[in-house]
């Protein structure tokens, strides 16, 4: 027992470190002073993250991100929430099918939702704007709230609501005073997903951002392909940072809603 248990600790030792050798070179990097990339690094320094928070080529993608994420948070989590809530209360056969169509653009490859998506909003002018990847990026976000909402409602007791109602609360009342607080962990974990789902989204944007709304991600694809430097190792590093502690924030939200 003693040796397999060993084999199984060596096995999911080498797929972590495997899984995390990438990651962990990139962050490397990221504090090398050299003028190009290179590993192991020459020397070390905060020379490349000085680089990024000083050039407005990288801060004005960087704002727009955040911007077109934080509108996704309050689209996707209002359209997501009302969408469990009223999808739960369907019968059965229609709950099915109306789940599979909000959580299809999980299943459908991002490449062909990035199409439809395209030739969608071009007819409208929508391509290269903010608004339109704040549309975008709520397609793929509203699924991420859907399902963290729904497993919060499926641990919620219905008589409970019930038993408001029958003593005089009104639906509203009984949303906000019973539903709500019960569901809240599972809301912001479904915002705090699609938070990340925007930000981090590179292939619709790469559609929809055109010239005029050019994203973070989209502005590393642009660096990778026409001129490669440390300062997307950097770029890259803050960018994993910040998605580990929002998923980690996520995570326990997720442990705290009711089961």
């Amino acid at each position: 027992m003693t040796v397999a248990r060993l084999l199984l600790a060596t096995v999911v030792g080498l797929i972590l470190l495997f899984l995390a050798l990438p990651i962990v070179v990139v962050m490397v990097v990221s504090f090398s002073s050299a003028t190009y990339l290179t590993f192991p690094p020459s020397a070390f320094g905060m020379r490349w993250y000085t680089a990024y928070f000083t050039s407005d080529d990288w801060l004005r993608p960087t704002w727009l991100s955040l911007w077109v994420a934080a509108c996704v948070v309050v689209l996707a989590t209002f359209l997501g929430t009302l969408a469990a809530i009223g999808i739960g209360r369907l019968p059965r056969a229609l709950r099915v099918l109306a789940s599979a169509l909000i959580v299809s653009p999980l299943i459908v490859p991002v490449i062909v939702a990035a199409i439809g998506i395209y030739y969608a909003f071009a007819r409208y002018g929508l391509v290269g704007t903010p608004v339109g990847l704040i549309l975008a990026h709520t397609c793929l976000a509203v699924p991420f709230v859907f399902i963290s909402v729904s497993a919060s409602l499926a641990g919620i007791d219905p008589r409970l609501e019930q038993a408001a109602l029958s003593l005089g609360a009104t639906p509203s009342g009984t949303f906000f005073q019973i539903t709500l607080p019960l569901i809240r962990p599972g809301v912001l974990a479904g915002a705090l997903f699609s938070f990340v789902t925007s930000f981090d989204e590179l292939i619709v944007a790469l559609f929809m951002s055109g010239s005029g709304a050019v994203t973070l991600p989209r502005r590393m694809w642009d660096d990778v392909l026409y001129q490669i430097e440390p300062t997307i190792a950097a770029v890259s590093t803050l960018t994993i940072v910040v998605t580990v502690v929002l998923m980690g924030c996520a995570h326990l939200l997720r442990k705290r809603a009711p089961t």
